[in-house]
């Protein structure tokens, strides 16, 4: 298995190595063969070089079995071209458009809702990835001045809405999810969401066994922290799912633990943890690295090595139930410490 390593900027760099340390144990472990090229693209590549990406880079890309990408972000570059380029640039060219998110929880005490068990929250999100407000439709008029006017549009498709809408069922097929709640605006976005109605009917007729529920983006956020054992599969748009699986991260312990894929099925995908880069916080060893351990779990499990991806996650749960992790999450581990342990674990 062949992986392009970005490890980004920030914090980034030192989470991503400790990945990679775990997956070099769990390919030793098993007997497999894993080639880890490690490509220099990041904010001090682009201040250095006036480059974010090179011309052939999305080519490049395409060359591997998978992408892994760190925490992208740098106050020296205020426009943060770079990691536009690298990171929004490689969903689009790869038309990686199913971002994954799974929402688990690990150990009650992580849990900001009183008297949830891990059996509450553990429900999937899938948002759409490369339409939606994030494709930069729009423009701003008189920029600067008391008449300025700013237009930022949403674009939505029929392949686009489609094929994602029925990942989430195929997803909730396999394995053996009970529902798929879609989530949308319809009653105020009366246009781009009455063509997720349209196609969410359309798709889940074909599942009889999975149950079909809809609800507004904001009855949903509500229900998420007032009971969110009753979700298993969620699929939205690409703004309300950027949205969500934050608050999905934090029922889950916060951000240093959520794991993230940017899948097209069939085709080189990339993964990446959810958190910032924090650059005040780099170089101190004090970043937890469990959302990019969980990340190469998901890459690893989507290029079906089962048996491998399953092991780093008990690994990761093992050490965070017995309080083998970082600060936030209640243990007294620096980064490199906690990627030891959890690569001890493994073996």
């Amino acid at each position: 298995m062949r992986v392009a390593v970005i490890p980004g900027d920030g914090i980034g760099v030192e989470t991503t190595a400790e990945a990679m340390k775990v997956l070099r144990r769990t390919a030793d472990v098993f007997g497999r063969a894993i080639e880890l090229e490690t490509l220099p693209w990041s904010a001090d590549h682009y201040l250095r070089t006036g480059v974010t990406m090179p011309p052939d880079g999305y080519a490049t890309l395409r060359q591997f079995d998978a992408i892994f990408i760190g925490a992208l972000g740098d106050p020296r570059v205020p426009d943060n071209r770079h990691a536009r380029d690298i990171l929004l640039g490689t969903r689009f060219e790869l038309d990686l458009y199913v971002n994954y998110r799974p929402v688990r929880l690990l150990d009650a005490r992580l849990c900001p809702l009183k008297d949830r068990a891990p059996a509450d929250v553990n429900f999937v999100v899938f948002r759409e990835n490369t339409e939606g407000l994030y494709v930069g439709v729009g423009g701003r008029f008189k920029a600067g001045t008391d008449d300025e006017i700013a237009i930022q549009e949403e674009l939505n498709t029929y392949k686009g809405v489609h094929r994602i809408v029925r990942h989430a069922f195929e997803f909730a097929k396999a394995a053996g999810r009970r529902s798929v709640c879609m989530a949308d605006k319809s009653n105020a976005m009366t246009q781009g969401h009455a063509l997720w109605q349209r196609v969410f009917r359309e798709v889940a007729a074909q599942y009889a066994g999975i149950e079909a529920r809809h609800l507004y983006i904001d009855a949903l956020a509500l229900l998420m922290v007032q009971a969110p054992a009753q979700f298993d599969v969620i699929v939205t748009n690409n703004l309300f799912g950027d949205i969500i699986t934050d608050l999905g991260a934090a029922l889950q312990g916060g951000l240093g633990l959520a794991a993230s894929g940017n899948l097209h099925p069939g085709r080189t995908s990339m993964f990446e943890p959810v958190h910032g880069s924090a650059p005040p916080l780099a170089g101190k060893n004090v970043a937890n690295p469990m959302g990019a351990i969980l990340s190469a779990a998901l890459m690893l499990d989507y290029a079906g090595w089962k048996h491998e991806a399953a092991a780093i996650e008990a690994a990761v749960q093992h050490a965070v139930v017995n309080g083998q992790g970082t600060k936030e999450i209640g243990g007294s581990l620096g980064t490199k410490e906690t990627g030891d342990y959890v690569a001890a674990a493994v073996r």
